[in-house]
């Protein structure tokens, strides 16, 4: 199906209008992939919270999987690794796990009650019990990937700026903020005083870090998102001397970038399970 006219008449505007609306471009390709990529264990404990929980999929009998966690997104209020029995924040699980991989979706603390850098912390607790477990999943522990869209991508980023050696393969980061634009109003609950935002941003730590890469944004993301992405590989660029790997996806906005994967448009999904079968454990 052809999305890209409905995903560009909704522009660059976020909000929950835009998300259903989101949803239901999706819904019949997303309910098919969830009727073929049943979860293998559900709500697995990773850490002391009620919203410590993740799910596993997997749709091979081999062993020695690459281990891919996704990390959703909800700008630091909402979202749920399974969408309260939907296919939302689930689908980029079950896709991975299609490709071959052991697939895994996390839930991490919300607003109101989380506070920087608690998304980050979450993030390192999960990849540290898939360190532990994942084996007895078909998974290879030596080959997490990890994959975060909007909030998510920006709680990958403080795990990385909390722990630069981070035990994982390759990291991917789907219109995330990293510090290169000024601190939005409505994130203070989460960041705290605006004075404070620029040490606990993570641009420093993704400029310098050595876990290999792959950052996109969309067409129709907020200026904002955009600005992000290119802060990103302007600084990767000036101190590597090249950029990470990238993706600008045509006919997608900031929603959508994440929801559609599993649907008929592969480009994205295509270029992720290219970058996570390219990284040595």
């Amino acid at each position: 199906m052809d999305y890209a006219r409905a995903i560009a008449a909704m522009g660059t505007t976020l909000g929950p209008r835009v998300v259903e609306a989101c949803r239901d471009l999706f819904d019949a390709e997303q309910r098919d992939l969830a009727s073929r990529v049943a979860p293998v264990a559900i709500d697995c404990v990773y850490g002391p919270h009620e919203r410590h929980r993740l799910d596993l999929y997997r749709a091979s009998d081999e062993r020695d999987l690459p281990v891919v966690l996704f990390v959703h997104g909800g700008g630091f209020r909402h979202g749920d690794k399974g969408d309260n029995g939907s296919w939302q924040n689930a689908a980029v699980a079950r896709t991975m796990a299609e490709a071959g991989f052991l697939g895994v979706a996390m839930n991490y603390r919300l607003l109101p009650n989380a506070r920087w850098p608690e998304g980050g912390e979450d993030v390192i607790q999960a990849v540290e019990w898939l360190r532990s477990n994942a084996a007895r999943h078909g998974g290879n522990p030596n080959r997490i990937v990890i994959i975060g869209t909007s909030a998510g991508a920006v709680h990958i980023a403080t795990a990385l700026k909390l722990n630069a050696d981070l035990p994982v393969a390759g990291a991917v980061l789907l219109s995330g903020l990293y510090g290169y634009t000024p601190l939005d109003e409505k994130d203070e609950p989460y960041y705290g005083p605006n004075h404070e935002y620029a040490g606990k941003m993570p641009r420093e730590a993704l400029a310098s870090t050595n876990v290999p890469l792959l950052v996109a944004c969309a067409q129709f993301d907020p200026p904002r998102f955009q600005a992000e992405f290119l802060g990103l590989m302007r600084e990767r660029l000036d101190r590597h001397g090249h950029m990470p790997r990238a993706v600008t996806l045509s006919g997608h906005n900031h929603y959508s970038m994440a929801m559609h994967i599993g649907t008929s448009d592969r480009r994205l999904a295509d270029e992720i399970i290219s970058f996570v079968r390219g990284l040595e454990g």
